[in-house]
């Protein structure tokens, strides 16, 4: 079966980030929620696929996005660590608009106890 274009397109790019290049393998699930790709990689490569605080793999994910919105889709992008097999399965979802909401649904903090007695000078 021939791999479709999201497949290519992060196995192109994760290929020109790691040392391993042979060592890719991007899987992909559809299901209810969207298109679930798998990424596992050399685990000498982790680390530069993963980024600084998660950097890269945030970008690879923003990258699938903009591509998801092109194709009509929703993409997941699920970077496997060989070394934690037994992990819990935790699937990505894109919680930014429930964060936000929940954000603006909270009061708003009263400061601390210094700043409450200014304010009543």
């Amino acid at each position: 079966m021939a791999a479709s274009i999201d497949q290519q397109f992060i196995e192109y790019i994760v290929k020109s980030l790691v040392g391993h290049p042979d060592d890719v393998i991007v899987d992909r699930i559809v299901d209810e929620k969207g298109v679930l790709l798998t990424l596992t990689v050399n685990p000498e490569d982790l680390g530069r696929v993963i980024g600084k605080r998660g950097a890269t793999a945030q970008s690879l994910r923003s990258l699938l996005r903009a591509l998801g919105t092109k194709n009509d889709a929703r993409y997941n992008l699920k970077i496997v660590d060989p070394d934690r097999p037994d992990e819990p399965q935790r699937e990505r979802r894109d919680d930014s608009r429930d964060r936000s909401e929940q954000r603006e649904s909270m009061p708003a903090p009263e400061g601390t106890e210094q700043q409450k007695r200014r304010r009543r000078e």
